[in-house]
């Protein structure tokens, strides 16, 4: 059951494509609503064992009680679990009580939310939206249908082209086509697979967007080819600003067409970021989406098939204004000694320019044919970006499937691209927050995500690239990224290589898996990542779990602590264990409901699959998804009476999707195994009886 009330005059959002009819105010207790100006607030009681899932990328355990969190879309680097805001928005909660029906809040707001989840009060849950917003209350008596409500109310996930399930390898400083070569060489001369070199901003001609280095890429579309005859695709980057310097025709014309953000003065606002000062597009305007699209159309026509959107919350460096307030304030204190307190303001004179909200006070944006401010849609820029370029990719060829992610986001994103979770850090409880982070983002719609493995700055180590390994080759968007100054993270740059190597011949082993599992809960929009309370809310250990996650019919447990040689796993019914080196090398373990202190080297991963569900692997060999054989699997699982999946095959890459789903079905019976199924399955490996004691 959905409600749907307006609070307020909430700006429109692309969240939700048909609304239902509203509802006549006030919700049915406990629910609460007030209004405190233009502001309106939801509030509810809490039960003592009530838990609360959602909010997508944020910070912080899978159950959300007992902190605050900030809905404002913000470049916030690097982050810890003392933050409040980061690069995306998904206002969605879900209450699952110790019994009874759960209950789901969609606070349907583009300006700042703010969420006090028992942080004020224990007993209590607030819904703060700053410029008013439409309010969704969903109802169900489980947690995944009331996901799958949602979804549904939502929209589609989008779905990404085949080969953006590969390994895709990414570092700022790639600053020539030479290293690009050089990347791609050394992973095709030590067989590691791959699929995707992302461009970061050094392959732009002063990192601007849309230009192209002339000097260190002096022929984009014959790097392409080359890249494509050795299977592998050129992603580069794209950043939200428009550079005054550098660009200045593109500049130019936008503010001509009166595409862009405006102060209130109506001059353009002028916010200074990689190129230095950049123009912002308006991306609330279909023409100004529709404008900023086309401007792709070179770098297409060049060979390339897929782009990240970064910098698009929008993150901006300084403005003029910013950067004077900061000189008054030193020269103020010029030729003194400080005291303690005004040391303190010397030093967040300039450290405090990055992302001030201040500079975006007064900022203008046109809704159709109304002035609003800014910080009223502010958290619908990353999406207005993303939709853009998907416009671009549309008016360039209808019929094809283009690669897409993005930094910045709010729900009514997911129908467009895929997300990153934003700039981690080589850090043990960053590779936890990424294990965390990906049932709440499928709860908003987000199935094609991610972390950066092995993570973004700081310099990673070896044991923790190869946990990390561990952990992303389960999920849809598996891409090594990291900064510049940081050590190099290349896979084969470590004494390990071939360890890491084998781990990722898993992930190859997969894909077909994980392809077919996105595409059904896109379709149908249901979850691939899951709390295992979702699952088992009737288990209070399971419903406690925060370092477990459900994959499809399976479990994952990843090692996430330094130097730990294993870890304890806890099984909420009897589960099969599959303990890979590599994907042909692996450990079959029957094991039992219960505890189980489990070893796991840096170099194993592990998945538990439900008894009577089967895995199908990719025949051996693959090192990219042009070599994947899709006719012939291996089945592994714990079938003692029948077990089924549906694995779904296209051309990886058209529009609209078109595709087989091949039924696989399997009976144990007392000479063995046998298979319903047109495709060519290998069941040797498939097994059946009870746990040994």
């Amino acid at each position: 059951m959905i409600r749907h009330y307006i609070l307020g005059t909430p700006a429109a959002t692309p969240a939700v494509p048909c609304a239902p009819p509203m509802s006549p105010l006030p919700p049915d207790p406990p629910l609460a609503v007030s209004q405190e100006g233009r502001a309106a607030v939801l509030t509810l009681p809490l039960q003592p064992r009530d838990q609360v899932f959602g909010l997508g990328e944020q910070v912080r355990g899978m159950n959300k009680r007992g902190h605050l969190y900030r809905s404002f879309n913000v470049d916030h680097f690097p982050h810890t679990e003392d933050v409040r805001s980061l690069y995306c928005t998904h206002n969605f909660l879900l209450i699952l009580p110790e019994r009874g029906e759960c209950l789901g809040i969609f606070a349907d707001s583009a300006g700042e939310v703010l969420f006090d989840i028992g942080f004020t009060e224990h007993d209590r849950l607030s819904v703060r939206a700053a410029f008013g917003m439409h309010l969704y209350i969903l109802r169900e008596e489980d947690p995944r249908t009331l996901c799958r409500s949602f979804r549904a109310l939502i929209g589609r996930s989008y779905i990404p082209p085949l080969f953006g399930l590969g390994y895709i390898q990414s570092r700022w400083g790639y600053a020539s086509d030479t290293a690009v070569r050089t990347i791609v060489r050394e992973h095709r001369e030590r067989h590691i697979p791959l699929d995707g070199v992302c461009l970061d901003i050094d392959y732009m001609d002063h990192f601007a967007s849309f230009t192209w280095n002339p000097d260190a890429f002096p022929d984009p579309a014959g790097l392409n080819r080359d890249m494509k005859a050795l299977h592998v695709r050129l992603i580069p980057i794209m950043d939200a600003g428009i550079s005054l310097e550098q660009t200045p025709e593109i500049a130019e014309e936008g503010v001509k067409r009166g595409y862009m953000i405006t102060t209130e003065s109506g001059a353009p606002f002028e916010g200074a970021v990689w190129p230095g000062l950049c123009l912002f597009t308006d991306f609330l305007q279909p023409p100004a989406r529709s404008w900023f699209g086309s401007l792709y159309r070179k770098l297409l026509e060049a060979g390339f098939e897929g782009f990240w959107n970064d910098m698009n919350e929008p993150s901006v460096f300084y403005t003029d204004a910013g950067l004077q307030e900061a000189y008054e304030i030193t020269d103020r204190y010029r030729n003194t000694r400080p005291c303690l307190e005004d040391t303190w303001k010397l030093l967040n004179a300039f450290s405090s320019l990055m992302g001030r909200e201040k500079d975006l006070e007064g900022l203008r944006q046109k809704d159709g044919e109304r002035e609003v401010s800014h910080l009223e849609v502010h958290n619908l820029y990353g999406t207005g970006m993303v939709m853009a370029t998907q416009e671009g990719f549309h008016q360039y060829d209808p019929n094809r499937r283009f690669l897409l992610f993005a930094r910045s986001g709010s729900i009514g994103s997911h129908r467009y691209g895929g997300l990153w979770q934003g700039d981690n850090a080589s850090w043990w409880s960053h590779l936890l927050l990424n294990l965390k982070m990906m049932p709440a983002l499928n709860m908003c719609g987000y199935l094609y995500c991610g972390a950066d493995v092995g993570g973004f700055s700081c310099d990673t180590t070896e044991d923790l690239l190869l946990r990390w390994l561990g952990l992303a080759i389960f999920t849809p968007l598996m891409r090594n990224h990291s900064s510049l100054n940081t050590r190099d993270q290349e896979i084969y740059r470590f004494p390990a290589w071939k360890k890491m190597r084998s781990l990722l011949t898993i992930r190859y082993a997969l894909i077909p898996y994980l392809y077919s599992l996105l595409v059904d809960c896109a379709l149908n929009h249901d979850l691939m990542f899951r709390p295992l309370a979702f699952d088992y809310p009737g288990d209070p250990l399971a419903r406690r779990c925060e370092d477990q996650v459900m994959l499809g019919e399976g479990m994952l447990a990843p090692v996430v602590e330094q130097n730990a040689e294993g870890r304890y796993v806890y099984l909420p019914e009897d589960m099969l264990c599959l303990r890979f080196r590599s994907d042909t090398d692996l450990d079959r373990i029957p094991m039992k409901r219960g505890l189980h202190d489990l070893s796991l080297k840096t170099e194993e991963a592990v998945l538990f699959l439900k008894k009577n569900t089967v895995l199908p692997l990719a025949l051996p060999g693959a090192e990219s998804t042009d070599q994947l054989v899709m006719t012939a699997f291996r089945l592994e699982g714990w079938v003692e009476e029948e077990a089924s999946f549906r694995l779904f095959t296209d051309d990886g890459l058209s529009l609209p999707l078109q595709g087989i789903w091949h039924g696989i079905r399997v009976f144990s019976a007392p000479c063995g195994f046998r298979a319903e199924s047109d495709l060519h399955l290998d069941l040797s490996h498939l097994i059946s009886g009870e746990v040994k004691a």
